[in-house]
């Protein structure tokens, strides 16, 4: 039976791995302040529709 050694780096909580997940986090952040700066106008037009008494049904 041969015992082998394990060399890898490869931790649970590498660094490569946090920081991966730190960067990505970021830039979340910050597409979400870039589209929260986005000034988009508000519609001046009201839209109103006028509904006749004939589609209405009374439910007793």
């Amino acid at each position: 039976m041969q015992f082998t050694k394990n060399t890898s780096k490869d931790k649970i909580f590498s660094f490569r791995k946090i920081s991966k997940i730190i960067i990505a986090i970021l830039i979340i952040l910050f597409s979400l302040i870039l589209i929260n700066q986005i000034n988009l106008p508000a519609p001046v037009k009201q839209i109103e529709k006028i509904l006749p008494n004939e589609n209405f049904k009374t439910i007793k």
